[in-house]
């Protein structure tokens, strides 16, 4: 049996616009330390969540002022979004980055993580045993739900929108929501919106998740095939449209046109939940919970690229509840052996020693590729 490690693991403070989740809680502290490692937590790293220096401190951790020291020693960084330019010039070589990446439609990341020798781990390819993606998965049920609410609130005419109410009132019809994408994300904003009363329809590519989702939601929500003829038709009827498509670790497809924006009602609301992945509208740029609407055409443009942070504590929670497994695993094991023995795991690994172990990002950026069974020998 093979001997257990001990590690030092670390976590800072997030520091990307309006982001308040953090990537340990003091309970994932406490599991970590009766495992026996070192945890170094930067101080007021969990405020956003409630959680002060001395619940993390009763935990085990040992609270550090400054996040460059926190980088300096730690063996393992955790966090939530991918590092920021300042944070990626303190990765060293071996050290191991285990966070949310989102690395196909950032090259200036990429770059970085290449040159810094670090062992980068994505949450949005591990992979489980039925094809799905349980790191993300959490974070994809926060923002499908937050989608609705966002792209209420954008259709207040105040906020630039139509000044339609989803539900719509006895004697009004309720707003038409077109959810393009019937995957998490879509399902929980189609969940949502037709609790609320809104007349939703999802389209997808996929028979069997029509099937699925019609089962489901039965008379709440109605279901289209997704090619361009009926996507142009559901965009041009629509009052609110969420784009919820996930190609895993490539860049999301742009769906809906520039072009097509011209046959949309004024003041209708787009919210592209696949920003992170550089958005599946031709007209989606990034924005910041700062600053989340803009205009195109006449139609609300609503782009923020970490919309769970809004709800951090229910975010960091639910995100821990899945990555803490393997980060113990990790600990325990060293991320070559963690792997060996999870291939799930492995489907993780994006950046290893300055080269690009992730298919789908290698040829987003147009970048060699090696496989990741290479990396762990």
């Amino acid at each position: 049996m093979m001997e257990k490690m001990v590690m030092i693991v670390g976590t800072v403070r997030e520091i990307k616009n309006h982001e308040y989740r953090v990537g340990l809680t003091p309970e994932s502290v406490h599991e970590l330390t009766a495992h026996g490692h070192r945890v170094l937590v930067e101080s007021g790293a969990g405020e956003g969540i409630g959680a002060h220096d001395g619940l993390y401190a009763r935990a085990g951790a040992e609270i550090v002022e400054d996040p460059a020291a926190v980088f300096a020693a730690a063996e393992m960084i955790v966090k939530v979004k991918e590092p920021q330019p300042e944070e990626r010039a303190l990765l060293r070589p071996g050290q191991i980055l285990y966070t949310y990446l989102h690395l196909a439609p950032d090259p200036d990341q990429t770059r970085d993580l290449m040159a810094s020798g670090a062992v980068c781990i994505a949450y949005e390819t591990v992979t489980d045993a039925h094809g799905g993606l349980p790191l993300l998965k959490p974070m994809s049920q926060v923002a499908g739900r937050m989608a609705i609410q966002a792209g209420a609130t954008a259709l207040e005419k105040a906020n630039g929108g139509r000044g339609v109410l989803l539900g719509g009132v006895p004697g009004v019809l309720p707003a038409k929501v077109a959810v393009i994408g019937g995957g998490v994300v879509g399902f929980n904003a189609a969940q949502m919106a037709a609790g609320l009363g809104a007349d939703v329809t999802i389209l997808d590519r996929s028979p069997e998740v029509l099937e699925r989702l019609g089962i489901h939601f039965e008379a709440r929500a109605k279901t289209r095939f997704s090619n361009r003829a009926n996507l142009a038709e559901c965009v041009a009827e629509a009052d609110l449209v969420i784009g919820a498509v996930l190609i895993p670790g490539a860049a999301a497809p742009k769906l809906v046109s520039a072009d097509m924006l011209k046959t949309m009602k004024k003041g209708a609301v787009l919210v592209d939940v696949a920003i992170d992945q550089g958005g599946c509208f031709e007209t989606s740029h990034p924005t910041t919970h700062d600053d989340p609407t803009y205009i195109v055409e006449g139609i609300v443009h609503y782009c923020v690229a970490n919309m769970p942070g809004a709800v951090a504590r229910t975010s960091t929670y639910a995100l821990n509840n899945v990555t803490l497994p393997h980060a113990l695993r990790i600990a325990d094991l060293g991320w070559k052996e963690a792997m060996r023995a999870d291939p799930h795991l492995l489907d993780g690994l994006n950046v290893w020693n300055g080269q690009i172990a992730y298919r789908a990002v290698a040829e987003a950026l147009n970048l060699p590729h090696i496989p990741a069974e290479q990396a762990i020998g």
